[in-house]
């Protein structure tokens, strides 16, 4: 099999080769090198590679183990340990990470090989990967845009088939949303599903870290691996871990479906609601009830999540000041010169607004007015799901009110930029489940854009969604679509 076959693979697929013998790790890691050098200059994915270390890893690779050989992409603000780990801000260029977190030694455990780690919003802090202090990242589907954030360097690098599946964190869609815009598939677990030992905390109540992948099943697959209690993160829940996998391919008979009429506004892309409008069609004709409710708090979300995350990085950012590690400003005159100066111009434009932002609503003359009541709204919330979730199993909706927007379109209007997490924000609030999956494309100016489905689940519910998707996929074609940018690729 010739390299561009090889990394158009799925996981799955992959494995079937893998354990036949009849490709070796070591040609999977190889294929892969050479499809990133054929593409990435074009695509940006990737912060930094090392291929030693992943074929010192290949060579020992036990194929038989659930992920044995396969190679997955990471993003740049979960620790690999002797890997760089710099969040794509300039305050922590140079730095690497001591430690492997625990997805990473979950993943080894399963014979995946952590692979090169990805472009992402400085920090994790953006929707559209422009606010890396390293370079921006361009969609596979048209390199005049955006791949979304803030996991934009994972959700374009497996969609430009530069990795089999990655992992990424979503704070307020930066998963899914991504996902969306680059035609894969993106998982947000349940908080406290997923350890975030080793990630480097954004808003800690809100973080998680999943799966982004080309197929629902290699999703399912990833989450075998890294879900399950975690003794070193205090939010990690002591739940049971279903086999993922093993709920996949059930009919959705019976399964009852809702609508949000809050989500079905105007704003929404004429060519993304016809493609929720189909899916809804398409899920009603293989069984599933489709139910309208109301989640009434939803316009309050983004106001909300706003105040909650930003006052949390504001606190979490608070251990980047020049002294123990990462960048340190030249000369100071004294210790507040040292901590101003490294802030100053160790940090982007984005994340100062954010801590400056989240360092307002904490002080003591706007706490109540700001942050208190922020958080009694994220109650109604989650309240707001609860109540939905006794009438149906799961919820539906567009995963990003737009296709991918023009690079450099939303840098100067920061509004804009937050509403495009407009329909992923409240699943973060709630804690609970979240997937988005390809259901069909726009078309604009020549391009096809992916368009993204949304669907919401019950707390500790990923087999539920993971099932419903499954079922979804199984009955298109989205999936199997490839972005244009693969045919330019040399032909061996």
């Amino acid at each position: 099999m010739i390299g561009n076959e090889l990394t158009a693979l799925n996981i799955a697929d992959l494995q079937s080769l893998l354990r036949s013998r009849e490709v070796s790790s070591r040609e999977v890691i190889n294929a892969l090198r050479e499809r990133i050098e054929a593409v990435d200059g074009d695509i940006g994915a990737y912060l930094s590679l090392d291929i030693e270390a992943a074929m010192k890893e290949a060579e020992h690779a036990n194929v038989d183990l659930p992920l044995g050989g396969v190679p997955i992409a990471i993003k740049d603000v979960i620790n690999v340990m002797d890997q760089p780990c710099t969040c794509a801000s300039r305050i922590l260029n140079g730095y690497r990470a001591p430690y492997d977190a625990t997805v990473i030694q979950k993943l080894r455990a399963a014979g995946a090989i952590p692979f090169g780690k990805t472009n992402l919003d400085e920090f994790a802090m953006g929707s559209s990967t422009e606010n890396s202090a390293a370079k921006s990242t361009r969609n596979p589907w048209d390199l005049s845009r955006v791949p979304g954030g803030s996991s934009g360097g994972s959700a374009a690098a497996v969609a430009a088939d530069e990795a089999f599946g990655a992992l990424g964190s979503d704070t307020g869609g930066s998963i899914r949303q991504p996902a969306a815009l680059c035609g894969v598939v993106g998982l947000k677990p349940t908080y406290g599903r997923v350890s975030r030992f080793g990630l480097v905390a954004f808003a800690s109540s809100l973080d998680q870290i999943g799966p982004i992948t080309k197929t629902v099943r290699d999703a399912a697959l990833i989450m075998n691996a890294i879900a399950g209690h975690d003794p070193l993160d205090s939010t990690s829940l002591d739940e049971l871990v279903p086999d993922y996998v093993a709920g996949l391919g059930k009919d959705l008979r019976g399964a009852r479906l809702g609508v949000p009429k809050e989500y079905m506004i105007e704003g929404i892309d004429p060519q993304v609601r016809a493609a929720i409008d189909a899916v809804v069609k398409q899920l009603n004709s293989l069984g599933a009830e489709i139910i309208e409710v109301s989640l009434p708090s939803t316009e309050y979300a983004v106001a909300a999540y706003y105040i909650i995350a930003t006052a949390e990085a504001s606190a979490n950012l608070a251990r980047f000041d020049g002294v123990r590690y990462g960048y340190r400003a030249e000369n100071p005159k004294d210790v507040l010169d040292l901590y101003g100066r490294t802030r100053e111009e160790g940090f982007g434009p984005e994340v100062k607004r954010r801590i400056i932002l989240g360092t307002y609503v904490l002080s003591s003359g706007y706490y109540d007015a700001y942050y208190l009541r922020a958080q009694k709204v994220r109650e109604l919330i989650r309240r707001d799901f609860a109540s939905a979730f006794e009438k149906v199993d799961a919820l539906i909706s567009p995963t990003s009110p737009v296709t991918a927007f023009k690079l450099g379109e939303r840098v100067t209007d920061p509004l804009q930029m937050y509403l495009a997490d407009i329909f992923t924000i409240a699943a973060n609030l709630a804690g609970i489940c979240g997937i988005s999956i390809p259901c069909g494309f726009a078309e604009l100016n020549g391009h096809r854009l992916p368009i993204g489905l949304q669907l919401l689940g019950k707390p500790l519910d990923e087999a539920g969604i993971l099932q419903i998707a499954s079922g979804y996929e199984q009955s298109t074609e989205w999936h199997k679509a490839r972005p244009p940018i693969l045919s330019r690729l040399p032909k061996h």
